[in-house]
């Protein structure tokens, strides 16, 4: 999926919700690359955009996503940007990416989830410097930070070997670890504890889980088929 770079227009935000609901239902699809095709990620939402005729809004049209979502991140990234982008499982910067949420600034709130996965992702006092005092951080500090999982001068390069790294692995196994790892983070650890449990009982009766033991022990690579 391809954003056009620069400030967010509204027509471009509902067709990234309307990709991801055609996306919901097509189990041939394993892993999903986001990028853009402009020196900047996302340096914002234009003038005109209107966050209200949006629904859902391209942030928790992403999330709701079972598949794994890559971010190829360069230049700026910021405000719904930044937002889009931690919606994301993976996310890879260039060494000169830089990163903001500075809604407050123009008498505006983040309103596609930034407030809540900001501090999941960083820690609430790194969090509320950025939202509150309207600090931007360079690509170094976001990955010392753990906003962004890796740096790569060449993000086409980094994106493919991280493909290749998720298709290896069932796709059944990611949908769930992916499932136990968002929802668990809201849980109480016994709860959690259970949940994981659960989709381990769950993935136990799979074919993938059937073709991953007779691999190993056939000592050959898996052929999943994400059943």
């Amino acid at each position: 999926m391809t954003l056009p770079g620069g400030l967010l227009e509204t027509r471009t935000a509902s067709e990234i919700s309307e990709a991801c609901e055609r996306l919901q239902e097509d189990r041939n699809i394993r892993v999903l690359v986001l990028r853009s095709n402009a020196e900047d990620f996302c340096s914002g939402l234009a003038d005109e955009f209107d966050r209200y005729a949006v629904s859902p809004d391209p942030a928790a049209a992403l999330s709701r996503l079972r598949i794994p979502l890559v971010a190829l991140l360069s230049g700026e990234c910021s405000s719904g940007g930044l937002e889009i982008a931690l919606a994301c499982d993976i996310r890879i910067g260039t060494p000169d990416s830089r990163y903001s949420l500075r809604d407050p600034l123009s008498g505006s709130l983040p309103s596609w989830g930034g407030t809540q996965r900001l501090p999941r992702a960083i820690s609430l006092g790194r969090a509320s410097a950025m939202l509150l005092l309207g600090t931007e951080i360079d690509a170094a500090t976001a990955q010392t930070w753990g906003l962004i999982h890796s740096l790569a001068d060449d993000l086409e390069a980094s994106a493919d070997s991280t493909v290749d790294a998720l298709l290896a692995c069932g796709p059944l196994a990611i949908e769930m670890a992916k499932e136990a790892i968002h929802r668990g983070s809201e849980l109480p650890l016994r709860d959690g504890l259970r949940l994981e449990g659960d989709l381990n009982h769950q993935l136990a009766a799979t074919e993938d889980r059937a073709e991953g033991l007779s691999a190993f022990f056939a000592k050959r690579p898996p052929d999943f088929s994400g059943r």
